[in-house]
């Protein structure tokens, strides 16, 4: 039986791979890119290309491709072979250095927020050695950032690396004031855990929304949902543990640290979560997971839907962005320690992040913001739309007593004791955890709960990096040029506590009473994608961005465009494929099962006008009154829809399909989820939730 271990990485051009195959001088030069950015000459990239071609050509490899993350929120790849003619008429194999470090690309094809017009199609690849390289499907895929001829990002990648040289500035200059002179790098680390649905191909093949949209646009609740609880961490089925065991073996070839999975709560819900790792390499992994899977699933007959909410009444799928930051000598900066009360450093870095989370609250809401996420925040374990922070009971005791200036009292932990003497007992953790915060304290790390499945994880951290960032850098400023540095510490944890404790939030999020009160807070609730996305250009949000120089304006307008223009067309086709699906297959069947009816009346009172037709008559006047406005809803979505094409400004449209055409897409669903209650299965035209909650 092979190990894990003996295929492990197999299809990595790794650091295990790069040694042994890199002259010792070359592997130094490349390291020195990889872990402190220097950049690399061209005759270094040539022997690293040669060495990654043969590799590549050993495994089967017989093309290669710049493997970058457009604004489209998936992944692109263009494939070129490493074929090149020779004088004699044949053909040799070449990868050549230049190749591996650029590539050209059409810019214009891709979203760019104004940012190129379609006449200037010239973009490029540059490669992220910091990534490494990875052969699929018969194809060595190189990671790379990608930006315009002028040099503007398009890409998801690099801003997030910007970032992650931003917050690597700021909490170097706070961690030599502690006196760590042998830490020369800190990075942030990411494990995001990935929530998903499994259903049957051929149901999903019978339904245009799934197809069209990734959700369903109609569907009456089945008798069974999720309510009694049986499937979160119940026995995984046949048919999905074969997928999970094939998705794990195809991730860890790729070296993608899987490590748990479970069934999630609602039918056909499950998770996978990988082992944490840094947050660049995080997004890529995450990229090539939820590939991975909807490839994998459909070799079993299954499509994996990463839609947010693709059923209505059950959960929705999130990705939990557990998020850390760590020295390059190993210490994790959040770490409380067994006495977090006087772990000073531990406090700060704690404090950097309440303070960066409140004053960012907005940006963060953008950062999650789609149509898709809409419908899940707020419901069904998902958090509320409301930012806030979960601490837990002793962390914010501690926090509390440096506010008032009262000796902290630690208390002895407590084991936990399950009242069986065959039981081990263990230390309780010092808080629970708190399922409904969008921004939760677990251990040593953040919890970021409110970002959507379909989501790349490139976004929010990007955020997260540049808002701590500059918390950094003005406690720094602060500190470096303090007379008495322990008093003027104390004074900064004190005074950040007191100005930023109300983003602090330890109950129940569901809770509306909690709604209410942070408004009384001034925390904002942002409900939806339009409403959010604004804020995005907020001068004071230009100016965090522009200042670390992770965004520039032009950059930061165009996604802002590109999430409006998303929005929207998401939107307009969900419209458009509720009314194809209602004119074409669901209000013909449902006519058909009314002249079924009729006609069984008309049969029975010919044969004798005493016989009983109440079933039939009542079931077809409530099927006529819903057929009647579910018809209604149809033109008045056509006409919505049509007025949204008259538009320029994409803010006002964002809002008008919020505000227009949203409703009645509601009212129209509302008509025929109960037309489907009512109408005899051997009619109804697309399967069911029956179908595909409970079909696999």
């Amino acid at each position: 039986m092979k190990l894990i271990s003996d295929y492990f990485g197999c299809n990595v051009f790794d650091d295990k791979v790069m040694k042994e195959r890199l002259s010792e001088e070359t592997y130094e030069l490349l390291k020195r890119t990889i872990q402190h950015g220097r950049s690399l000459n061209l005759s270094v990239a040539n022997a690293v290309a040669n060495a990654m071609k043969e590799w590549a050509i050993e495994l089967g490899a017989t093309h290669y491709t710049h493997w970058f993350q457009p604004l489209t929120g998936i992944t692109a790849e263009k494939h070129d072979s490493f074929i090149s003619p020779d004088k004699n008429g044949n053909v040799i194999m070449e990868f050549s250095g230049k190749e591996l470090i650029k590539g050209e690309s059409d810019a214009s094809s891709f979203p760019s927020g104004g940012l190129r017009a379609t006449f200037e199609a010239r973009g490029y690849t540059a490669w992220d050695a910091t990534s490494y390289a990875f052969i699929k499907d018969g194809v060595l895929c190189i990671p790379t950032a990608f930006c315009s001829y002028s040099g503007d990002a398009l890409d998801n990648k690099t801003p997030l690396l910007r970032s992650m040289e931003a917050i690597n500035r700021q909490a170097m200059r706070v961690l030599k004031l502690f006196g760590n002179e042998n830490v020369t790098s800190i990075k942030t680390t990411v494990g995001p855990e990935q929530e998903y649905f499994l259903v049957d191909k051929e149901a999903f093949n019978q339904r245009k929304d799934l197809i069209y949209t990734g959700r369903t646009l109609f569907g009456a609740n089945p008798p069974k949902g999720q309510e009694l609880e049986d499937h979160y961490f119940g026995v995984i089925k046949p048919r999905v543990q074969a997928f999970m065991k094939d998705l794990n073996e195809e991730l860890w070839k790729l070296g993608v640290l899987a490590k748990t999975e479970h069934n999630e709560a609602a039918p056909a819900q499950h998770e996978l979560a990988p082992i944490f790792t840094t947050t660049n390499i995080a997004a890529d992994h995450n990229q090539l997971m939820m590939e991975s899977m909807q490839k994998i699933a459909k070799k079993h007959d299954l499509v994996c839907l990463l839609h947010e909410k693709p059923f209505k009444g059950v959960n929705g799928s999130g990705k939990h962005n557990n998020w850390s930051i760590s020295t390059n000598t190993g210490v994790n900066l959040l770490e409380p320690g067994d006495t977090p009360s006087e772990n000073a450093q531990f406090l700060l870095f704690l404090c950097s992040v309440i303070k960066a989370v409140d004053e960012y609250q907005d940006l963060l809401r953008v950062s999650v913001a789609s149509a898709g996420n809409d419908h899940r925040l707020g419901a069904h374990e998902a958090p509320p739309a409301v930012v806030s922070i979960f601490l837990g009971t002793e962390l914010t005791e501690i926090l509390e007593s440096i506010e008032t200036d009262t000796p902290y009292g630690a208390k002895e932990k407590e084991l936990l004791r399950v009242g069986v003497h065959t039981m081990p007992k263990f230390p309780k953790d010092t808080t629970d955890r708190n399922r409904t915060s969008p921004f939760a304290f677990t251990n040593n790390k953040f919890e970021f709960r409110m970002l959507g499945s379909a989501a790349s994880v490139s976004a929010p951290n990007t955020i997260l990096n540049t808002a701590v960032a500059e918390v950094l850098k003005q406690f720094a400023d602060r500190l470096e040029n303090a007379e008495n540095f322990e008093t003027a510490l104390h004074d900064l944890i004190k005074e950040t506590i007191t100005n930023h404790k109300r983003i602090i939030f330890n109950g129940n999020g569901y809770d509306d009473a909690w709604i209410k009160e942070a408004e009384g807070r001034g925390l904002l609730n942002l409900k939806t994608t339009p409403d959010a996305l604004p804020h995005f250009v907020k001068e004071k949000n230009v100016k965090l961005f522009t200042e670390h120089k992770v965004f520039t304006e032009r950059e930061i307008y165009s996604r802002y465009d590109i999430l409006l223009q998303n929005y929207c067309k998401i939107l307009n086709i969900e419209g458009k494929t509720m009314v194809d699906m209602a004119k074409k297959d669901i209000l013909p069947a449902v006519s058909e099962y009314s002249q079924t009816l009729a006609n069984t009346i008309l049969s029975k009172k010919g044969v004798s006008k005493h016989l009983d037709c109440s079933y039939e008559t009542e079931v077809l006047e409530q099927i006529s009154t819903l057929t009647a406005s579910a018809y209604k809803h149809v033109k008045e979505l056509e006409k919505a829809l049509f007025l949204c094409k008259k538009g320029n400004d994409a803010t006002e449209k964002a809002f008008f399909y919020k505000d227009e055409v949203l409703p009645v897409m509601v009212g129209l669903r509302k008509d025929v989820d109960e037309l489907e209650t009512l109408v005899s299965s051997n009619y109804w035209p697309i399967p069911t939730y029956g179908d595909l909650l409970f079909g696999v």
